[in-house]
């Protein structure tokens, strides 16, 4: 899956059927969640499992779905109150390798404006 770094992600937080494709997720991120489907930003669910992912996201002219299935172990999956979820393309990385993206903290981003 190769992805620009520069897209959003966002964690459609609980469980979503896994029975849902292209169409029933996209009418769920449209219309419940009321977000961009067109963004081009990815739209990241999971089962009650927690042993699938998909991804959701518009590629210049169609749709794309990724599907990651576990065969021992469960994604680390924040539960919140919220029902979507930003993170950045690092941490999505992380979720996908099994790591606790909630967890892990690096170094803040620096900006300067001038060397001096």
């Amino acid at each position: 899956m190769n992805l620009a770094t520069s897209a959003k992600t966002w964690l459609v937080l609980g469980a979503t059927d896994m029975r849902k494709s292209i169409d029933g997720l996209a009418v769920l991120v449209s219309d419940r969640l009321e977000l961009d489907i067109f963004s081009g930003h990815l739209f990241v669910f999971c089962n009650k499992l927690r042993t699938i992912i998909k991804i959701l996201y518009w590629d210049r002219n169609g749709f794309c779905l990724w599907h990651k299935r576990l065969e021992k172990y469960h994604f680390f999956w924040p539960s919140s109150e919220v029902e979507v979820l930003e993170m950045d393309h690092r941490q999505l990385c992380w979720m996908l390798d099994g790591l606790d993206p909630m967890a892990i903290r690096g170094h803040p981003r620096l900006q300067y404006n001038n060397i001096l």
